[in-house]
């Protein structure tokens, strides 16, 4: 290993996809003294190194109506980009989910002769299939997290390892359930109830009245309610929608959020990566989803599976209640979630087929399994 400098352009546009990266960063950097990390990224890359091209928040939009209002940003995005990579010459762009900008991004890499590592394949099989096509046009190598995609792009002649699901090095927990009640200020003696509303601006402000809405249908006498604020989230939006609700009972969990998984007997959730957290660390949920109305028309027209959530998507069965679009409603929430809570047979049954995703997903370490990747694209020996 002579040379002792390699520079990495990263590119991820949301909260999950900033602490996925984060962690392989930090394995690179200590197996491979002397990387550059240049690109886009939120505070825990930074934190690892990334110096960043553009600021992060602009970037963690979804639904099709967001991206459009942001059309031109992205734009401009990609051609500053592709002068950087004519410019720079990167040894290798690592790109991170995020496909409606990335899939793009690889093409302007790759005709720059920049090798392209996809880590957290766009999930083809659930819609615009034809983004197969584009993996295997423009990328060297893809990283599944997902254990059934690599023998679907196998199919596909496309060059894909699996190399596990992040969340199997990332859920740890700090805190007892004692300590937490006590940081928080929750009654032990109670049931808890927890609400996760989402981790962008937009997601928030269609899902997190919904579920104050149905909280109050819940006995504060009996369970204590609990609302995750992520990081991501203005909290002058997240405050002004809780005093809008009139709930005075409501906790706000601004922290330790896989312990708030882990101690609360059910969740609440919008479908995203924090769905497959809690079912892997075993507590029941609730899965929702509502988008705005042009997301949602084109959206039903465009989508390929029947199930939006991934921890019913990995072990391939309607374990867990989805609710979409208008059934996302208060009504349709409380009743779904009190027929669970009431009934601990059912109960113990969703909590003995969660406990399957550990063995599903925690097979491998992601962040060694994507050094050795990284590796053989800059043709560093062992």
């Amino acid at each position: 290993m002579a040379r002792q400098e390699w520079t990495i352009f990263w590119l991820v546009g949301e909260n999950s996809g900033d602490l996925h990266a984060s962690l392989v960063m930090r394995c690179l950097n200590t197996a491979l003294p002397g990387l550059r990390h240049v690109g886009i990224g939120g505070s825990r890359m930074q934190a690892e190194g990334l110096q960043t091209l553009f600021p992060f928040a602009r970037f963690n939009v979804m639904g099709f109506s967001d991206v459009l209002k942001d059309a031109l940003f992205f734009l401009k995005v990609e051609r500053q980009l592709k002068k950087f990579f004519a410019q720079e010459q990167p040894d290798l762009a690592i790109l991170v989910d995020y496909p409606g900008l990335n899939l793009r991004v690889a093409n302007i890499a790759d005709n720059q002769r920049i090798p392209v590592l996809y880590y957290i394949c766009p999930q083809f099989w659930a819609w615009k299939h034809n983004r197969v096509f584009k993996l295997r046009a423009s990328v060297r190598q893809v990283a599944c997290i997902l254990p059934f995609e690599q023998e679907m792009l196998d199919i596909h002649n496309v060059s894909a390892t699996y190399v596990g699901h992040p969340i199997a090095e990332e859920v740890s927990f700090e805190l007892d359930r004692g300590q937490f009640a006590a940081f928080y200020g929750l009654d032990p003696a109670k049931q808890w109830l927890g609400f996760l509303p989402g981790s962008r601006n937009g997601e928030v402000r269609r899902m997190l009245p919904v579920m104050l809405e149905a909280a109050s249908g819940f006995d504060p006498g009996k369970y204590e309610l609990l609302f995750s604020k992520a990081l991501t989230i203005s909290h002058p939006l997240f405050m002004e929608i809780l005093a809008a609700a009139g709930l005075p009972h409501a906790r706000i969990i601004d922290g330790y959020r896989y312990e708030m998984m882990k101690y609360c007997e059910f969740l609440i959730s919008t479908s995203g990566t924090a769905t497959l957290e809690a079912a892997y660390i075993g507590t029941p949920l609730l899965i929702g989803y509502k988008t705005s109305p042009l997301s949602y028309l084109i959206g039903r027209r465009v989508v390929r599976i029947q199930r939006i959530g991934l921890p019913n998507i990995v072990l391939d069965q309607d374990l867990l209640p989805e609710l979409i679009q208008d059934e996302f409603n208060a009504a349709n929430i409380q009743s779904r979630a009190q027929s669970i809570l009431t009934d601990p047979a059912r109960m113990n049954s969703i909590r003995q087929e969660l406990r399957k995703l550990r063995s599903i997903l925690g097979g491998k370490q992601t962040s060694l399994e994507m050094l050795k990747l990284v590796r053989g694209l800059l043709k560093i020996d062992a």
